[in-house]
């Protein structure tokens, strides 16, 4: 959950930093976050970047699951998907990417995530449209692939490995994309 809060306009290896300085720490859990001074906090999330607003969102949210469920992770993965998704777009920093992230990832929900990756390889290749937006895309793969968490974990890994390797924002490889011949 905190990683998909610190990944935010970052990538994942600046994530990892600051994942290992709370995990260092014994904060990386939510009575020790929620302990933890802010002053505190960004100097351990620094290396996420824009630790001070990711510093009111982590905090914000970790009220959150400390009020509605007393820090207990295992007390919100028995609720809906549908309910927490509700629940979590309305805290202040949540959108529906981190939402979606921390549903599948996390919680082990099957939701789709979208991503940056995944508008950017499959408008390229036609298959969505530039002006979709967040939740017609999510409709889109939820439509079209069984609605199974590991299905939906791999897929994504694969958009990002995809993205990475090959399909890159002002690079690309189309003659050797795996998708050309789709």
């Amino acid at each position: 959950m905190l990683g998909a809060i610190l990944t935010q306009n970052t990538n994942w290896r600046n994530t990892e930093l600051a994942i290992r300085n709370l995990n260092e720490k014994g904060l990386l859990n939510p009575d020790g976050i929620n302990r933890i001074s802010v002053t505190r906090l960004r100097k351990l999330i620094k290396p996420a970047g824009f630790y001070n607003i990711k510093t009111e969102r982590v905090k914000t949210f970790v009220r959150y699951l400390m009020r509605e469920y007393s820090g207990d992770i295992s007390k919100m993965k028995k609720e809906k998907a549908s309910f927490l998704r509700k629940k979590l777009l309305c805290i202040k920093g949540i959108g529906p990417e981190t939402c979606d992230s921390i549903l599948l990832y996390a919680l082990g929900k099957p939701i789709f995530v979208v991503d940056a990756y995944t508008r950017r390889i499959f408008t390229r290749h036609e298959i969505i449209n530039e002006q979709d937006n967040y939740n017609e895309i999510q409709a889109f793969f939820e439509k079209n692939l069984r609605k199974d968490v590991k299905l939906f974990n791999e897929y994504h890994a694969l958009i990002v490995k995809l993205a990475k390797d090959r399909c890159k924002a002002k690079k690309y490889e189309c003659e050797t994309c795996p998708l050309e011949s789709f």
